[in-house]
């Protein structure tokens, strides 16, 4: 395929899902089948475009040097012409790989899982636009098209999270997310526009491919005086952006909260779209990065906030019953470890990541919403059974809403409700396994173990064999993180599906549609076996067997980065944590929770720990930022409404009401006086005219003669004497 085809069909990528999304919404929005129809074609399409250029490109070793796309003019700067355009590189390839085949599958899973909710088309119109603008964003070859598409998937997360927007938890969850990741974003654009002052482009190849570009960058003091360089700066505004869209400290509340979508879209914004886009920036700047310095400030912010953020996000769900904010605390772990690839070097280890996470990630999202399904089902038929009267079959997360017994005694997501689902949904709890054992890196079955060995592989080189401070640090951090999602992994799968059933619900939960089983098998395919297209060469036995195939996304996707890293050496250590404290994780969640599962009313193991609450209430940050930010402005705004609007504004308005009675009494004495006054004396004036001279009409004909011969007198007279 010539590179012309390539290049067209780029353009082409993301465009069946953003068309779907204009033809739902206003043309077939009242056809619920043919908008889902419509939807999941155009996403078909989009993967198929997106397959046909990856495979396209998958063994062009230079592609990282002399990517493929093109551009055209857009928005005149003077003398020059901004371009956009689109560009496939080795990590945008991967993405094209990635992103299509994750939307597509949830697509599918969403005509089963929404069929019952009266808003089914606009959930896919919505749904499209955010695949759409994900494809956008991964094709784009500058950073202005890139921040269109980013923001336009802000909108959509704002409008998926508040779906059930009826619910004040669900649209106050909504504000919440585009209020907090709008800070991330202010900070990526201020990156934007202080790059664009100093280079002149936003086109990515020609500034992170450009050594003088960046050694350009380096050497500029950053504005303010801030001690570092402009590389440096830009790179930390940039991160910013990434800070808010992937949820890292101090900016990942928004993320748990976004649960109160529908599953599909927690899949969505966990797997395939929105959180990937933040680290995906992050990755695509890496050069600059680098170019700011390898043992810089950049580099260490985004380190310390990446560890901080996998410990923060593990400890949070070791603590939680809500099975979809286990995964969500669980996510914001996972990119944290990435972030932190990122800020030690490990470029491609971050990469491996973030590919792997979000299929596993995704099957477990879609898995959990399964198994609610199937609870709400479930609790429907027990309810229906004593009552003797049918409720609604509503899924409580198709809905967000229930009747009023659902409401108020039974949370269909709460683990402590569930147990035994193993033998009643035997495809969920497969696949739920799979994703949950990928998640906890279980050793050399699973795609997790094989991204995760990779992150900590990096880390132990550059930190306890090269004597980085920082990679040592993250090293220990990310192996106490990954024990403790090994734990709570276990603690979930267990709680779920194992035992007996600690609910009705549970005991008469019903195994979902196939076509929501169907993309969870998919996915647990490409959990399990997408790890080998990374494994190292000189790895034992597995190297061998993969043969010509090791490492093969490290020599594809290195290929972006000016020095390309030469592949470590094989060290048995940090293969020995990965094993350990992924087996060791497991065992203790074993140990605990299946050994034994827990019985109805049995309190949780868990909350005997002195520090359970602590956890249990996210470590009280969203306590902390309403007693430092929402309340002192609420006490502003209050103060502000009290003294400044009260006291200042409604004075000058009850006073310019008061000056205005008074010029309108005014206006209306001038009209009295003087213009009605002048218009009555013309009047009169003429009236008296008319009086007098309807007395000089006497009707006599002497008078008449008498007159005129005076007339005649006073012209003659008149001539006479004017013309002399």
């Amino acid at each position: 395929m010539s590179q012309e085809t390539i290049a067209t069909l780029l353009w082409l990528a993301p465009l069946p899902p953003l068309l779907a999304f204009a033809v739902i919404a206003l043309f077939t929005n009242r056809y619920r089948q043919t908008s889902a129809t419509i939807a999941v074609s155009a996403m078909i399409a989009s993967l198929v475009i997106s397959f046909l250029v990856f495979f396209n490109v998958w063994q062009m070793q230079d592609l990282g040097k002399k990517p493929i796309g093109s551009q055209i003019g857009w928005l005149p700067t003077g003398d020059t012409v901004l371009n956009i355009g689109v560009a496939v590189d080795p990590l945008g390839a991967t993405f094209l790989f990635m992103v299509p085949l994750a939307c597509t599958l949830i697509f599918i899973y969403s005509t089963g899982y929404m069929a019952a909710d009266p808003l089914y088309a606009r959930f896919f119109a919505y749904l499209s636009l955010f695949a759409g603008s994900m494809m956008g964003l991964v094709v784009s070859d500058n950073l202005l098209t890139l921040f269109i598409f980013w923001e336009l998937m802000g909108f959509c997360s704002y409008s998926l999270i508040g779906f059930f927007y009826r619910k004040p938890s669900a649209y106050r969850a909504a504000v919440k997310a585009f209020m907090t990741t709008r800070v991330g974003d202010m900070l990526l654009l201020l990156g934007m526009v202080y790059l664009y002052a100093e280079t002149g482009t936003l086109n990515f190849h020609q500034i992170l491919r450009n050594e003088e570009v960046l050694n350009s960058l380096a050497a500029t003091p950053a504005v303010l005086g801030l001690g570092i360089s402009a590389a440096g700066l830009i790179a930390i505004l940039i991160f910013g952006g990434t800070v808010g869209k992937s949820a890292q400290w101090p900016l990942h509340v928004w993320l748990p909260d976004a649960m109160e979508g529908p599953t599909p879209v927690s899949a969505m914004i966990h797997a395939a779209t929105m959180v990937s886009a933040g680290v995906f920036m992050l990755l695509r700047f890496f050069p600059l990065l680098v170019a700011a310095g390898e043992h810089g400030t950049a580099f260490t912010i985004v380190g310390l906030i990446g560890a901080f953020t996998a410990f923060l996000g593990a400890t949070i769900a070791v603590a939680q019953y809500d099975i979809k904010r286990v995964l969500a605390f669980s996510t914001i772990s996972q990119l944290g470890f990435m972030v932190a690839a990122v800020g030690i070097g490990a470029y491609v280890a971050a990469t491996f990541h973030l590919l792997t996470h979000a299929f596993f990630k995704a099957l477990l999202f879609l898995a959990s919403g399964s198994v609610i399904h199937g609870m709400e089902h479930g609790h429907h038929h027990a309810s229906h059974h004593h009552h003797h009267h049918d409720h609604d079959g509503h899924d409580h997360d198709a809905h967000g809403h229930e009747d009023e017994h659902t409401a108020h005694d039974f949370d269909p997501q709460d683990m402590r409700n569930m147990g035994g689902l193993r033998q009643r949904m035997p495809i969920t709890f497969v696949t739920f396994l799979i994703g949950g054992l990928a998640l906890a890196g279980f050793p050399f079955i699973t795609a997790g173990f094989w991204s995760k060995d990779e992150i900590f592989a990096d880390a132990y080189y550059h930190g306890l064999v090269k004597g980085d401070g920082l990679a040592t640090l993250v090293f220990i951090v990310l192996v106490v993180s990954a024990l403790l999602t090994a734990f709570y992994t276990m603690r979930q799968i267990a709680m779920t599906f194992l035992g007996q059933p600690r609910s009705e619900a549970a005991a008469n939960a019903v195994e979902s549609v196939p076509s929501m089983t169907f993309p969870l098998i998919v996915l647990a395919v490409f959990a399990l076996f997408i790890g080998f297209i990374n494994i190292p060469k000189d790895f034992p036995v597995f190297g061998a067997l993969v043969g010509d195939g090791a490492y093969w996304l490290k020599n594809f996707v290195a290929s972006m980065l000016l020095e390309k890293p030469e592949p470590l050496a094989f060290n048995a250590v940090p293969v020995l944590f990965s094993i350990g404290v992924a087996l060791g994780g497991l065992g203790l969640g074993w140990y605990v929770y299946a050994r034994s599962p827990l019985q109805a009313g049995q309190t949780d193991p868990v909350e005997r720990l002195p520090i359970f609450n602590f956890l249990a209430n996210r470590w009280y940050w969203d306590e902390l930022y309403r007693k430092i930010f929402v309340a002192p402005l609420q006490a502003i705004a209050d103060g502000y409404s009290s003294a400044v609007d009260k006291g200042v504004i409604d004075r000058i308005l009850e006073g310019g009401y008061a000056l205005g009675a008074r010029m309108t009494k005014g206006f209306a004495e001038f009209d009295r006086v003087v213009i009605t006054g002048f218009s009555d004396a013309v009047g009169r004036f003429f009236r008296g005219l008319g009086d007098w001279g309807r007395e000089l009409q006497s009707g006599q004909v002497q008078n008449y003669l008498l007159s005129g011969l005076i007339m005649v007198i006073a012209i003659l007279v008149f001539f006479l004497f004017l013309f002399q």
